[in-house]
């Protein structure tokens, strides 16, 4: 690769058809939509757009697949077997996912090629584990009967994964949906449809029966609705913000009241407390913030530190924030790539002004870099108040506020005091505080002196508005899965 991938490493064309029934196919209506390069907001392919009739074929695909094919009857430890080889092929085309990655998406290739792509394979590793390992229960009870639970797979599955870890978020939904024994329709992210094609090819050359995973890319309004309400779809999983996710519940719920599970928006506090060392606090709140370019639903995007430490936090904060190395992601030693796209940028920019129209001081950035692409400069905010609109939205870029605090009841009460509880970090020298304040934050996934820490097995999932449901590890299982009591009676048996 050398310094730089220089040369466009795909023919397109492969990886914009929608895959229904086991055969990539041009949407029904023959409309397509293009796909931008987030470095330059240049067209890189014209995707299928798919709508309300190619989600009606796929789910017809996905329903005929379960009810009448060989994927929930072949046994799980052959379905685990097929899960591997799509994860040894994800190995086998690490370079070329990465770079379809950080081309649609622009993150950095280094970050797709070393963390992602890697946590791909495992997931999926992960989830071939599990299909084996399902089953149910045999329960006493009261009187002479044979008591059995049986764990069935739900049947066709809705997913509709996000636009800021598409191919991450593809093995959160599929790999246990699959384990399973579920078959799926999965809608892409408009902004980001191609790696999850190329994926789709690679499990259809690890074996994957037609009609399993079918894969859809169009708009919300009308594939993800289409999805959502269809009468067919027995289960929806979705990834997005929270305002989308109550409409997709209202969808499912006036459908067929399919079951959902939702993994939404965060405003995660990362409180640092006084005696934490407070060049790796620094560190490591620079790297729950601006991972990912800020676009991370999970992002440590409220920093609180305590009075005593604050003024030296704040200095060390931004001159690590200026140190940012912001360019082409598929560039060595780059940090930073650029937004998603223009509407995701504005809408950066737009909560910066709000920052310093609302009084926070602007320790640095806040600007665009260059004029091509969607690129900001890594900002800092002190001063910052609970009220101001930085402090309370999901801004879902690289702004980093920070809050001052005085002492734990307070920084526990301020911390819980937001709509949202998908994660929270704690940095500190003291069990005590630590275990005492991760008992008390109202999120689902609480980070002591760590922060992203994403293993297969680990669940992820939120308190109040930041959904419902758990994703990944064992939890996630249960999401895929029907729980049957079968009752039998028995005649004079020896014991019950």
């Amino acid at each position: 690769m050398g310094n730089h991938w220089t040369a466009r490493p795909f023919d397109t064309s492969t990886y914009t058809q929608l895959l229904i029934d086991g055969n990539f196919v041009d949407a029904a209506s023959g409309k397509t939509f293009q796909t931008l390069d987030p470095r330059t907001g240049e067209v890189i392919a014209d995707v299928a757009e798919g709508d309300a009739e190619d989600i009606d074929r796929a789910v017809k695909a996905a329903r005929k697949a379960f009810d009448e094919g060989s994927w929930p009857r072949m046994t799980a430890y052959e379905r685990s077997r097929i899960m591997l080889r799509f994860a040894d092929l994800v190995e086998k085309h690490s370079e070329e996912l990465a770079a379809l990655e950080t081309w649609d998406n622009g993150k950095t290739y280094q970050q797709a090629k070393t963390a992602e792509i890697p946590m791909l394979a495992r997931l999926f590793r992960y989830y071939a584990g599990w299909a084996d390992k399902i089953h149910g229960l045999t329960v006493p009870a009261d009187g002479n009967y044979h008591v059995q639970t049986l764990h069935e797979p739900i049947g066709a599955a809705g997913q509709i994964i996000p636009w800021n870890f598409p191919l991450l978020m593809f093995a959160w939904k599929v790999g246990p949906a699959l384990a399973c024994g579920n078959t799926i329709v999965l809608k892409t992210a408009e902004q980001t449809p191609l790696t999850a094609f190329y994926a789709g090819k690679l499990f259809l050359e690890a074996g994957l029966p037609p009609g399993v995973l079918n894969i859809v890319s169009g708009f919300g309004p009308t594939a993800g609705a289409s999805l959502a309400s269809h009468m067919d779809v027995d289960k929806l999983a979705f990834t997005g913000s929270t305002d989308t996710g109550k409409v997709i519940l209202g969808l499912a719920a006036n459908s067929n009241l399919k079951p959902v599970t939702l993994e939404l928006g965060g405003k995660s506090p990362f409180i640092v407390f006084e005696d934490a060392n407070i060049n790796k606090a620094v560190e490591l709140a620079h790297f729950a913030l601006f991972f990912n370019q800020g676009q991370c639903c999970c992002a440590g995007s409220r920093t609180y530190v305590h009075e005593k430490v604050y003024d030296e936090f704040v200095e060390k904060a931004k001159a690590r924030a200026l140190k940012r190395v912001v360019g082409d992601p598929f560039k060595k030693g780059i940090e930073q790539g650029p937004q998603i796209d223009s509407r995701q940028f504005e809408k950066v920019m737009r909560y910066i002004r709000s920052g310093v129209e609302s009084n926070a001081t602007l320790e640095c950035g806040g600007h665009q870099i260059g004029n091509k692409g969607y690129f900001i400069q890594p900002t800092v905010f002190s001063n910052v108040k609970d009220y101001m609109l930085i402090a309370q939205d999901e801004i879902f870029g690289p702004v980093q506020s920070i809050l001052k605090f005085r002492d734990v009841d307070e920084v526990i009460k301020r911390a819980n005091e937001t709509r949202y509880g998908l994660a929270a970090g704690v940095f500190t020298k003291s069990l005590d505080t630590a275990n005492r304040v991760s008992r008390a934050l109202k999120a689902g996934t609480v980070w002591v002196n760590c922060f992203d820490v994403f293993d297969a097995a680990i669940p992820f999932g939120g308190y109040k508005m930041s959904g419902n449901g758990r994703e990944k590890g064992i939890y996630s299982l249960n999401n895929y899965l029907q729980i049957k009591a079968v009752v039998t009676a028995l005649n004079n048996p020896a014991w019950i």
